[in-house]
């Protein structure tokens, strides 16, 4: 399972990849108290798809804003389906912190391309019964 990171703005994002059959399941944690604040899917030709999870104080977490930007860059070298979570948490956050994950969500991305492009993903065709054939 590789494993990516960008450290910027005083704290580190990182990325964990696991290849399963053609699908890639890509976990983005990050800061003081990583966690699972989001769940975003999609595969290349679907778009993509976010739920959030509550937080505190009746709000949400706005992990996806990292996430979705993850999702973004390798949606056009996917074979399969895509899920990514996504939780990073940086105590006491700055502006400054704020405005570099997203440039740090789009560097783990295109991380996991480089990765993918060296690594193609090559797992065998699923086989299904044909319409005149039914299990034993």
């Amino acid at each position: 399972m590789p494993v990516f990171s960008v450290t910027q703005a005083g704290y580190t994002i990182e990325v964990a990849l696991t290849v399963i059959g053609k699908d890639l399941l890509i976990v983005v944690t990050g800061g003081s108290n990583p966690h699972i604040g989001d769940v975003t899917t999609l595969t290349r030709d679907t778009p993509i798809q976010t739920i959030k999870y509550p937080s505190h104080d009746g709000r949400f977490h706005k992990d996806n804003f990292v996430g979705e930007r993850v999702a973004r860059v390798v949606q056009p070298s996917l074979v399969g389906s895509c899920t990514v979570t996504a939780g990073i948490h940086v105590n006491q956050i700055t502006k400054a912190q704020i405005a570099a994950s997203a440039p740090m969500g789009e560097a783990l991305g295109r991380q996991i391309v480089t990765w993918l492009v060296a690594h193609p993903i090559k797992a065998p065709a699923p086989q299904y019964y044909g319409d005149d054939e039914q299990p034993l």
